[in-house]
């Protein structure tokens, strides 16, 4: 599942193949955009904004999302052609999922199955990420901020409050659950019964950094892989690591946007009690 992690390391490797260099190929299937190329512009950078990427060509910016499935690619420039016509590079994805390609004389970069993908003038960055947080892996990351944010909705459970990018900006489901569990806090419990809110915001920032160049996540120390890798996500009906309760599962809706599907929670009745 991309979190800010992910994002961060992958705008690293598209930063290092595409910054400086001039596009050989543009080729965004959205159809908005289809018309857009950027072929024989210079890539100016190429960065993360917690969960969101930027690349800067010609004055714009190629704003994508991850969502729950996309994925950058980077792979030699003797990749795949358009048509029927494949080189011997072949993508890890199908190419029917392929949203955004970018290539240059050395490389091609390939945006799969993008949750969002929108080309806007440079000037308007602030439309597509202004709203965000303190990013936890950004030069602009500030624990005060963070903090002053998540404290101004004392009454918000805190496994929404750090969800919402608004406030920090980095952090997905599976770390929202295995903070709060390296916390001792269950996910429902409000921001203003956190005793230790401080510790808890500078251990998502640890967390992440600690992940972000690793190529299989683990909040746990150990070998980043299946169950070890985690405390509480995904281990429903098995046994916690500290107190040998059984993890449960539960899902936890966000008020302030009830259309939007309740998000699943992993957490541990005796390590973290629910609120009363």
């Amino acid at each position: 599942m991309p979190e800010g992690d992910t994002v961060w390391r992958q705008a690293r490797q598209l930063d290092q193949a595409l910054t400086g260099k001039i596009l050989t190929r543009c080729d965004i299937r959205v159809p908005t955009f289809a018309t857009v190329d950027f072929t024989g512009s210079l890539v100016e950078g190429v960065q993360s904004r917690g969960k969101h990427l930027l690349i800067r060509v010609a004055g714009a910016l190629i704003h994508s999302h991850l969502k729950m499935e996309g994925s950058w690619h980077v792979y030699p420039a003797d990749g795949p052609a358009t048509g029927t016509a494949r080189n011997t590079v072949k993508w890890r994805r199908p190419a029917f999922t392929a949203r955004c390609i970018l290539g240059t004389k050395d490389a091609t970069a390939v945006g799969f199955s993008l949750g969002l993908l929108e080309v806007l003038a440079q000037e308007r960055e602030a439309d597509a990420v202004g709203y965000l947080g303190p990013d936890l892996l950004g030069p602009d990351w500030d624990a005060e901020v963070a903090l002053r944010r998540i404290s101004a909705a004392p009454a918000r459970s805190i496994g929404l409050a750090l969800l919402d990018q608004r406030n920090l900006a980095g952090i997905g489901n599976v770390f929202r659950c295995e903070l709060c569990f390296l916390a001792g806090v269950h996910p429902a419990l409000p921001v203003s019964d956190v005793a230790a809110l401080p510790r808890l915001i500078e251990q998502s920032k640890r967390l992440l950094e600690a992940n972000k160049n690793r190529s299989s996540r683990s909040t746990t120390g150990g070998p980043a892989r299946g169950d070890a890798a985690v405390w509480v996500y995904g281990r429903e009906s098995k046994p916690c690591k500290r107190c040998g309760a059984l993890i449960r599962h539960g899902t936890l809706p966000d008020p302030q946007f009830p259309a939007q599907r309740a998000r699943d929670i992993y957490y541990c009745p005796r390590c973290q009690p629910p609120p009363a």
